[in-house]
This record gives C-alpha cells, structure tokens and sequence, in this order.
C-alpha cells in the first residue's frame, strides 16, 4: 500500500506548522484581548448528544461508530454542541459565560480546495446574554482576528433567522420539511446563481412557482450598503412581526459594529441561511474578497436553544468559529504567513570536540535570555554549519573558541549581510532582537 494519508485528511511539515501556529496565536491573543478563556472539550461524544442537532446533511456527514464498549459515539462535529453539553455538564457556571476553543473537528464531506475532512475550528461564544450588544461583539472578534492576520479585504455577510422566517411566510411555504427545503436552497443562491435558482425553486415549491422565485430575488437583492438593505427590508417584509423585530434587532448591531469596528466590512444579505439548524438569530458568513472561491472562512451565529436543550433552563448563546485549515491555505497563497523551517533565531556553532561544553554554556546563557537557540548537533566545518543555518532560514550563528571563552565573549553572525562581530552575550541578544524584530519574525 502507497504511504499516504486519507482523502480529505492531510500531513503538516514542520514550516506548515510553524506558520499555522503563529497565525493561532494571533487568534488567541485577539480573544484573550476581548475577554474570552480558553476551555477544551473531548473529541469524542455519545451519538445521542449529537444527533438532531445538524439537520439531516450535518448528520451525513458526521463521523459515528461503535467503540470497544459498544456505546454509540461520534467524532466532534463541530465545537458549539460540544460547548453546550459542558455548560450543562458544569451547572455552577457563572453567566454569561465566555469561552474560546482552538480543536480539530471532522466531517465526511466531498474534499475541494481549502477543504478538508480533519479541520481546526477557533469557536469564541458567549452564554447568558440575549442583546444586540452580544451580537455585534462577535462581528467586531471577527474583524480583529482577520486584521490582525493582515487580511485587508473582508466581506461579512449577514443576516437574522426572523427575516427568513419572513420569507418564507411571505412565499406562503409551510413550516417543517418544505421550510427546510427552502432555506438550503436559499443558501445555495449565491453560488449557483439566480436562474438555477428559479429552475430549482419551481420545481420543489410549484405552488410559489416562478413568482414566488422572483419575489425571492427582490427580497435578496444585490449588494448595498447596510442600512439601505434594511430600509429595502423593512418595506418587503417588515409588516410580518418576526421580519420587523430582525430587522431592528440588525440595525442594533450594525450601530454597535459601526462604533467599535468597521461598517464597511459588513453586508447585510437576506439570502445567507447557514445550514445548522440550531441557529435562532443573527447569522452571518465571511468571506476574503481576494479569495472568494475559498468560501466562508469564519461563521456562526445566535442559538439560544441549544444550551438550554442540554441545561433544562433558557440560556440565550452566540458565537463565531473560523475555519483554520481553510483560512490557513487561503493566507499561505496570499502570501501573508511568514513560512519558516525552524523557530531558532541562532544557531550555536560547534567546531571541535573540545569546544562543546562552551557551545552548550553559550546557548544555555542565550535561551534563559529569551533567544530560540539551536546548537549543530556535532562538530562539523563552519561552512557546513553555515550552510546549514542558511537552509533553515536562521538569521544569526554564534561561534565560541578557547580565546572567545576566556574573554566571556562571542562570535555573531549576521547571516544575510555577512557582518561579524565579537561581543558578549547581553550585546548579542541585543544584535538578534533587533534583527528578529526587524524582520518581523
């Protein structure tokens, strides 16, 4: 049998994941920076907590078996059930309650480009507090996150479930399976574009038939700035109740976007629909506008039923999740991660067997000083350490001979101009900040 992975599953290399795992402290950091602790979940949770949580296509797609204990389990679909079932699972939980989780999740869908069966999602969510102010949090941790991966065009596409709900009254669509129906449809619409929409809608909904279509079509609409598409909303369907509060309730978060981040990013589009069917409110999808083919690389939404599905008490949630694996390809060809072979930002020659010992001192003085050190793993000629430190893409080396040892000094070198110099240890991890920082390493 050929070594290789599963289709859909994939290896990381060394520079892979050194670029992936900056990018996720990037994304810690944004969290931590709005409030939010860390938690962890286990990847594996009995079928029965899952199930009915998705709609039936999540279910398809979801990783089940039967363990050596014959229980009936399930791969982590995503980490928002998850969270759900620990708020119930841990009572005392003061509210709101806030949490990010950085873990891998699985799902058997068809692999395609940025996607992946085996993915890391970041989920940050809040639990206890139903308000517009909620709402636009999560918008604003989104559009700080991609900031501050030097991700400059954005375009977050939101809408409510109470405008749907709208929608379909207005089209005169039952509740339940023709709903169902209608809504992942909708949610196809700016993909497979508007005539195989109408193609699509007339035969599943003859009733509606091509004016039903249509009048889909005008509720979408194209794109505007927000508060126009909320105007244009409010005289389609803001005379059905649930339409008039969606409407009011956006127009609450877009205000608060607006002051604590940017309006412009934002896109306020009646079509996006979110398969999950645990979604109760605002709901919203984001995409790179220099790589739309990747899709939605950070999502989510209000679901104020799930937690209290598991807790047996009313306990409103919202949240967002980005999709690591898919944002981390699309950056990688954007070319805004720096993709580095090893962390060490010097390398510690060694030249001969007598000199190790002074090798290892040197490099033990340099790390407690905060430098990533690699020491050449045996005596070799300096221009194969060089060359070596080259290939890693290691800025400095540091060389200490019987005389260099004597004088508590150094040899550094800079290595992509050539400049070397003898110092001592506080002047060289003064040299090798400044030229990581320079950098930008």
């Amino acid at each position: 049998m050929k070594p290789q992975p599963l289709r859909g599953f994939r290896d990381y290399l060394p520079e892979d994941m050194l670029a992936k795992e900056r990018m996720l402290d990037t994304v810690r950091a944004v969290f931590e920076s709005h409030g939010y602790p860390p938690v962890a979940t286990p990847a594996l949770e009995y079928a029965e907590l899952l199930l009915g949580k998705y709609g039936d296509e999540g279910e398809m797609l979801m990783y089940r078996f039967r363990d050596n204990g014959d229980r009936d389990v399930a791969m982590r679909y995503d980490l928002t059930v998850p969270l759900a079932r620990l708020v119930a699972t841990h009572g005392g939980l003061p509210m709101p309650f806030r949490r990010y989780q950085i873990a891998p999740v699985w799902r058997a869908e068809k692999p395609a480009k940025g996607r992946f069966r085996e993915f890391v999602q970041c989920d940050v969510d809040l639990v206890g507090v139903d308000d517009a102010s909620a709402d636009a949090e999560m918008l604003l941790i989104g559009q700080d996150v991609l900031r501050s991966l030097g991700v400059a065009s954005v375009r977050q596409r939101v809408n409510h479930r109470g405008v749907l709900r709208a929608i379909t009254r207005v089209l005169g669509l039952a509740e339940g399976e023709e709903e169902g129906d209608f809504l992942r449809l909708l949610d196809k619409l700016d993909k497979i574009g508007a005539e195989k929409f109408r193609a699509a809608f007339a035969e599943r909904f003859p009733a509606a038939g091509d004016a039903g279509a249509q009048r889909v079509l005008e509720i979408a609409g194209g794109e505007a700035p927000p508060r126009e598409t909320l105007a244009r909303l409010e005289g389609m369907i803001g005379q059905d109740p649930d339409g008039a509060a969606a409407i009011e309730r956006l127009r609450g978060t877009l205000d608060r976007v607006e002051a604590g981040g940017s309006l412009d990013l934002i896109e306020v589009d009646p079509s996006i629909a979110r398969g999950l069917s645990y979604y109760t409110g605002i709901i919203y999808e984001t995409f790179l506008g220099d790589l739309p083919e990747y899709g939605s690389v950070m999502s989510g939404g209000r679901y104020d039923g799930l937690v209290g599905m598991f807790a047996g008490r009313d306990l409103p949630a919202v949240g967002i999740s980005l999709g690591v694996d898919r944002l981390f390809a699309a950056l990688l060809e954007l070319g805004s991660l720096e993709v580095r072979r090893t962390p060490s930002e010097v390398l510690v020659v060694q030249f001969s067997e007598e000199g190790s010992v002074d090798a290892f001192r040197l490099a033990a003085a340099l790390r407690s000083a905060g430098i990533s050190v690699l020491v050449h793993p045996q005596a070799a000629k300096l221009k194969k350490q060089f060359q070596a430190a080259n290939a890693l893409g290691i800025p400095f080396t540091a060389v200490v001979g019987r005389d260099e040892a004597a004088r508590g000094t150094l040899q550094l070198k800079e290595m992509g101009s050539g400049e070397q110099v003898e110092v001592d240890v506080a002047e060289a991890v003064r040299r090798i900040r400044a030229g990581v920082e320079g950098e930008g390493r």
